[in-house]
């Protein structure tokens, strides 16, 4: 310590023997350090690099493009061997089974069953042939080798006997032998290459399958800038609901607890889309939603098309149901009339394949003692979606048609020779001829009512008279009916054919049947373009059971095709799209099956073109006895030989019950004979001088009224010796 230096008397004092501090050098540095850090160094950016690649938007595209056509590839395989498995067993016929007996159609099942025991039948019979042919398929080549090496050894006989070189024999056979080894070289040349093509060709048709039922996941899709990608998830339903505009509903799902997921119920697969109900909270009404479909629809990422909406049976509650993005674009399957040749109808307890829901459900409409109406925008598929129906009705040979056409392009000429009456032309001469068809549908209800009455006081049942030949069904179509309600002809008495008002000849006789037809089997179906209260009045409208509509311009013209209610409860076919919807209805009415609450569906009709309407035709032809088919704005041109008629019915017995032969003679012109009772056919036998008699029974007691072949064939054979005779 130095003199004078301040002492720190805290701090304690070392001994002075005590050497300084040296403090330890530093380890020192291993010589391979530099290598290590450098070795880290690219290890990490070899991992930033590799994450790089891994994560770039061009790999990624790559992954999606591989990924989307591999799954092409495996689906589509899944695809084919469906198609196969349904094509070689009966699980189409079993799917068919179960949607008759889901729609309630009994009988539909019943003959579904049938025709997969046929084709079990018919495959097993194969199967049999082809174990009893193969022996003689072997057979057939050893004689066929025998026979040719026979030829080819009297060739060479002949060409040895006219050398005179008896090598000669064998030359045809060695050549024969020659060709063969060249076919069997060219074979083994060109079976790579073919393969190898068979393989691609396979691999491609595979791959077209694949790609045609989108079998590739969502994110391997293809970026397309729209909505295709994004799923319906409860939050966004829910954030579309409270960005809808409606304050009292976006406060509700403000101040909700669980986020607003107790307003939802499940959302469910259905068809080409998702289903989903909404409980609406209090102070918001269901009107206020369905009023914004369109704002709701953009909330979800589609377009307004994309998105349905109805009203269940739960109170405020919102039924959506949310269409995959571009599926109702895609085209939906043919009609059942053209994929089965053996297909059957029963108007009284079928219903008749219309299209699918939007579910993808097939949709089945009773037309039994219902009036129709089917309107919409012009070229739309109003006359396509009438006739489907009008075809399907054709393989009932009880229904008869009379068919009036007016626009006359010949969209309903199939039916010449299964109408009895087939008007086609859009003037005033045509407008008259079918209303004259009309009103004898008038007197036809009025001769019927009258024959009910008396038969019901017979004692005879409500089902027992439907079922009589005398009340066979029979159905007015009237298409292009707008142009009869506006049509200016006036008749000798200075009532207008047509118009809308209260003097309207065509108007009530639609009216009359509308009132009472259908309880004998009367009705009328009309298809009409833009509706309004000129061309459709409203007590003609409102007359029908079945009413759907196509796109139509204004919300007031989708209410005069389907009325109030149905517009209530969510029906719009004013928001299908023209041009691009064609062939959708919606579709309102007791004729289809609807959830309970329901008040309409929409249909994606089958299109039947008119080639394959015809065939339809000519099978619904052969099903029928001979239909002579009149053109209604002419009279008949020759006088009907009742009698010669008769004598045609008889054939085939000497004797026939007389109920039988009026039955007989109705199938044969129902034209003529469906208004005729037992007491017309005694009155035509009786003037002929053939009148029916009482058959005897064994035991002596009396038989049933029968008519007479040879007394009918006598009868004609004076007739004719008359004729002659006033000739001379």
């Amino acid at each position: 310590m130095t003199i004078g230096q301040p002492v720190d008397l805290t701090k304690p004092r070392e001994p002075e023997d005590t050497p300084p501090l040296v403090r330890p050098a530093e380890a020192p540095e291993p010589v391979d350090a530099p290598a290590a850090r450098q070795r880290a160094r690219r290890i990490r950016r070899a991992t930033r690099r590799v994450q790089a690649a891994v994560t770039h938007e061009r790999t990624r595209k790559t992954l999606r493009l591989a990924a989307r056509h591999s799954a092409y590839l495996i689906g589509g395989t899944g695809v084919v061997a469906k198609r196969v498995w349904h094509g070689r067993t009966v699980a189409v016929h079993h799917q068919m089974r179960q949607a008759a007996v889901a729609a309630g159609d009994h009988a539909g099942a019943a003959e579904w069953q049938d025709k997969a025991d046929r084709f079990r039948q018919a495959r097993h019979q194969r199967r049999m042939d082809l174990l009893t042919k193969a022996p003689h398929v072997v057979q057939s080549a050893a004689i066929g080798l025998a026979g040719a090496e026979g030829a080819l050894l009297l060739l060479g006989i002949c060409m040895a006997a006219s050398s005179h070189d008896p090598h000669d024999v064998v030359v045809p056979t060695m050549a024969a032998v020659d060709a063969v080894r060249a076919v069997c070289w060219f074979v083994g040349v060109a079976w790579g290459p073919a393969l190898a093509l068979l393989v691609l060709a396979g691999l491609s048709h595979l791959w077209r399958a694949g790609q045609a039922h989108g079998t590739a996941p969502v994110w391997a899709r293809p970026a397309s800038g729209t909505a295709d990608d994004v799923p319906i998830t409860p939050s966004i339903v829910v954030k579309a609901l409270s960005d809808l505009g409606i304050a009292a509903l976006k406060k509700s799902i403000k101040d909700m607890t669980d986020g607003a997921a107790g307003m939802l119920g499940p959302i469910t697969r259905a068809g080409c889309g998702a289903e989903v109900d909404v409980t609406l909270p209090s102070g918001v009404s269901t009107e206020e939603v369905l009023a914004r479909r369109r704002k709701l629809a953009e909330n979800l990422h589609r377009h307004e098309h994309e998105l349905h909406m109805s009203i269940p049976p739960a109170p405020r509650t919102v039924r959506m149901w949310i269409a995959d993005s571009g599926a109702l674009d895609e085209p939906i399957g043919p009609s059942p009339l053209v994929l089965d040749p053996d297909v059957t109808a029963d108007m009284r307890k079928g219903r008749a394949p219309w299209g699918q829901d939007l579910r993808g459900d097939a949709v089945l409409i009773s037309l039994w003692q219902r009036h129709m109406l089917i309107t919409g925008l012009s070229n739309q598929g109003k006359t396509a979606s009438l006739r489907a129906l009008a075809l399907w009705l054709a393989f009932d040979p009880r229904v008869e048609f009379r068919i009036a056409d007016l626009k006359g392009v010949g969209d309903w000429q199939m039916f010449n020779g299964l109408a009895s009456v087939l008007i086609q032309g859009p003037t005033d001469e045509h407008v008259m001829a079918a209303t004259n068809m009309v009103e004898a549908g008038v007197d036809e209800m009025g001769r019927r009512i009258a024959l009910m009455r008396q038969l019901t006081a017979e004692g005879w049942t409500q089902e027992k008279i439907l079922a009589d030949s005398r009340f066979r069904p029979l159905v007015l179509i009237v298409d292009e009916a707008q142009v009869a309600y506006g049509s200016g002809a006036v008749g000798e008495d200075k009532r207008p054919y047509g118009g809308s008002k209260a003097t309207s000849r065509y108007f009530q006789a639609i009216k009359k049947i509308h009132d009472q037809g259908r309880a004998v089997s009367v009705t009328t179906w009309e298809g009409t373009q833009d509706p309004t209260n000129e061309n459709l009045p409203k007590r003609s409208r409102e007359g029908n059971h079945i009413r759907a509509s196509l796109v139509v311009g204004t919300e007031s013209q989708a209410e005069m095709a389907l009325g109030a209610q149905a517009l209530a409860g969510g029906a719009a076919p004013h928001k299908l799209r023209q041009g691009l919807d064609k062939g959708t209805l919606v579709v309102a009415g007791d004729g289809v099956k609807l959830e309970p609450g329901q008040a309409s569906v929409t249909v994606r009709t089958h299109f039947i073109d008119g080639d394959q309407a015809a065939e339809i035709a000519e099978r619904a032809k052969a099903r029928r006895a001979g239909v002579e088919t009149r053109d209604g704005t002419q009279a008949p041109a020759e006088e009907i030989d009742h009698l010669a008629d008769i004598a045609a019915v008889l054939e085939g017995g000497e004797r026939i019950q007389t109920q039988e032969v009026l039955r007989r003679l109705i199938d044969r012109a129902p034209s003529v004979y469906q208004g005729w009772e037992l007491r017309d056919l005694k009155r035509v036998l009786d003037e002929a001088g053939a009148a029916a008699y009482q058959t005897r029974a064994d035991d002596g007691s009396s038989g049933v009224m029968c008519v007479s072949r040879i007394r009918v064939l006598a009868a004609l054979e004076r007739r004719a010796e008359e004729a002659e005779i006033d000739g001379e």
